[in-house]
């Protein structure tokens, strides 16, 4: 603005962004690269003369990559929305629920299940004790080890089922 004065605040913003913000950023950056994860058609796939298991696992791990970085390179012009650690694991375990996604749902709709999870533990009252931090593990604090656990289960299994299985169709 001409004089040094400051812009207006956004509408609807009552302050500094937050870890909600955050992990809708993760999820919306991963859910969009999932549906890649399918080639045109799975009979061609399954006739190639090359190994798939390789490749499919790197797509997965270098969808966790791009999406994890991109919010600490954002954050590196405003505010932080989330520790570092909270960013890392929500990326693997977003990460792993859309491999799992594709594996369960097909490429086109691998976005589903970690949405669905998302909506879960942004609407529904977590429980208490463990089975509250393994139900809302993206909400809960850098120190919790259920949560990281729960993450990197959600990693490992979908890596590897997406990588032995492929897409379902």
């Amino acid at each position: 603005m001409a004089g040094g004065a400051a812009a207006p605040p956004l509408r609807g913003r009552a302050g500094p962004a937050g870890p909600h913000t955050a992990l809708l950023a993760l999820a919306a950056n991963v859910t969009a690269a999932g549906v890649g994860l399918g080639g045109q058609e799975s009979a061609l796939d399954r006739t190639a003369s090359i190994r798939w298991a390789p490749r499919r696992a790197g797509h997965i791990l270098l969808i966790g990559v791009i999406a994890g970085a991109t919010l600490p390179a954002v954050q590196v012009l405003g505010p932080e929305l989330a520790p570092t650690t909270v960013i890392l694991r929500n990326t693997a375990g977003l990460t792993g629920l859309i491999a799992l996604g594709a594996v369960l749902c097909g490429a086109h709709h691998a976005w589903t299940l970690p949405t669905t999870w998302l909506s879960y533990a942004l609407v529904v009252p977590p429980p208490t004790g463990m089975r509250g931090e393994v139900c809302a593990w993206m909400l809960q604090p850098p120190d919790t080890p259920a949560a990281t656990a729960t993450a990197v289960a959600l990693l490992a299994t979908g890596t590897f089922l997406h990588a032995a299985k492929g897409p379902g169709t």
